[in-house]
């Protein structure tokens, strides 16, 4: 049975992604390194899923497989439900540091390529590989390598583009969802931070040392779940409406993340007999909830034997971004955000989206606030910038690398 491929279905996939999240709240509660760096539980439960089907593949040459078809789905939702939490009022105290951390993103997005250009040069790739070792693969994520590798292999002529870019991705995947819960326990601790809003209500989850989460009925639930596909309707129609006028192609969750907070914010004025749903702890553990299952299901599918070819140049590299990351994250960033817990949270969610994902920023940042407290305001604007203006500085970046 050498090089069989077992794919596990659908609903399968799903109800086992349950199971991964678990494993990870129970390795958390059991694992005191875990809990006090700040590591997702999703992410604990998903590597160690993500390690055992490489195992299996080295004994038994058995490739498994999930069928990811339900994670997009869980996507929507923690993004509508980031921005039905959202106040206007914290969005225009957002302004500043929205401004810094998008003049910091395009400087970070350069500097990644450098160090990428660097390590190419030092094992004689090509100067394009430079972006499959920098912001295509770490910022840009698996999307962006599948998008760009065609031109890239066009250009050098050399086999194995989008391999190279995919591995990179994968690992950048893995290491940012351990750097950012470690950054933030030293700025909090060595800084002895506190939360800038310690009133504001949860924004995903309950902390850790949370006996119940009182409030949260039937009737809540049903609540929170029509606010979401409503906001999801909307947002879905909302970016249909955009690409069909402006020929912008937006990623889903983006018109649902900012129909949330227009109708958080326009549905009290017009409407204020309407129960709202903001800031309350049922919207808090749905959100939780999909976040962790999106979380665990993209862990958990990890192809790690796919990564066994890429030898040493991958490991140099990884290294050499990982140092840049944590180095901006805590020398610059945190800096110049005001060095307060906001600014801390949100060196966390950076180091997850410098080199992984949005919704590994997210876990990062959500993991710290279950611990320490809320940061209702990182929320808001790591989002903003990781999943919209992010995508923008990184296509220019690459084609400005490419023509080196």
């Amino acid at each position: 049975m050498d090089n069989a491929v077992l794919t596990i279905g659908a609903f399968e996939s799903t109800t086992f992604a349950f199971v991964v999240y678990l494993l990870g709240v129970q390795l958390t509660r059991r694992v005191a390194l875990l809990r006090d760096f700040n590591i997702p539980e999703p992410v604990s439960g998903g590597v160690l899923v993500a390690l055992a089907t490489m195992a299996i593949f080295q004994l038994s040459g058995i490739k498994i497989g999930f069928d990811l078809a339900a994670r997009d789905y869980f996507l929507l939702v923690f993004f509508s439900g980031i921005g039905l939490n959202a106040r206007i009022a914290d969005l225009m105290r957002g302004g500043r540091p929205l401004a810094i951390l998008l003049a910091l993103t395009i400087v970070y997005v350069l500097l990644q390529n450098g160090v990428g250009l660097v390590a190419a040069t030092l094992f004689g790739q090509p100067s394009e590989f430079s972006v499959l070792l920098g912001s295509a693969a770490l910022i840009g994520g698996h999307g962006t390598v599948i998008a760009w590798a065609p031109r890239i292999a066009e250009i050098t002529g050399a086999p194995g583009v989008e391999e190279l870019g995919i591995a990179m991705a994968t690992l950048g995947l893995v290491c940012a969802a351990l750097i950012g819960g470690p950054m933030a326990r030293y700025l909090i601790a060595h800084n002895r931070l506190t939360p800038d809003q310690p009133e504001a209500g949860p924004t995903v989850g309950v902390g850790y040392d949370a006996e119940a989460s009182p409030g949260i009925t039937h009737v809540t639930l049903m609540r929170v779940m029509l606010w979401l596909h409503v906001t999801i309707g909307l947002g879905l129609g909302l970016g249909g409406a955009i690409e069909a006028l402006f020929g912008l192609g937006l990623p889903d969750f983006v018109p649902c993340l900012l129909t949330g907070i227009v109708l958080s914010n326009l549905v009290p004025l017009i409407l204020p007999r309407v129960r709202q749903v903001r800031r309350t702890p049922t919207l808090a553990v749905v959100s939780d909830f999909a976040l962790g299952t999106f979380l665990a299901m993209s862990l958990m599918s990890l192809q790690l034997w796919t990564l066994a070819g890429s030898g040493l140049l991958l490991a140099t590299t990884l290294a050499l971004q990982t140092v840049l990351a944590v180095l901006f994250c805590i020398g610059v960033l945190f800096r110049l955000l005001g060095r307060d817990y906001t600014a801390a949270v949100l060196a966390a969610g950076f180091g997850g989206f410098a080199m992984g994902a949005t919704p590994t920023a997210i876990a990062n940042m959500t993991a710290v606030t279950k611990r320490h407290g809320p940061a209702p305001m990182a929320f808001v604007i790591l989002p903003l910038i990781s999943a919209f203006f992010a995508d923008l500085v990184n296509s220019v970046a690459i084609q400005l690398f490419l023509s080196i």
